[in-house]
């Protein structure tokens, strides 16, 4: 998967105050913050899976596209939209 993000010139000089290299700054942010939210869902995923008396899995991508399949998990979209709708209007 590939995504791409636009900086202001004035961002990518700040951005290469903070860091060495601005790709590498971006891609271990994304990575590390992809990481946090696998080790999240495994642990959702775990927790479910031993109530209800489930099989994990045996990788951690095997579990994470299984809580989506299972709807153990939402997209943060999901979960925003589901808030949305249970506002008082």
């Amino acid at each position: 998967m590939n995504y791409t993000i636009t900086l202001t010139e004035t961002e990518d000089k700040a951005l290469s105050y903070a860091s060495a290299s601005q790709q590498e700054w971006i891609d271990n942010a994304v990575h590390n913050r992809c990481r946090i939210a696998i080790d999240k869902i495994v642990q959702i995923y775990t927790k479910r899976a031993l109530d209800e008396g489930v099989q994990i899995p045996a990788t951690r991508e095997l579990i994470v596209a299984d809580a989506f399949t299972r709807g153990w998990v939402k997209t943060g979209q999901q979960r925003n939209e589901e808030a949305q709708s249970n506002l008082p209007e």
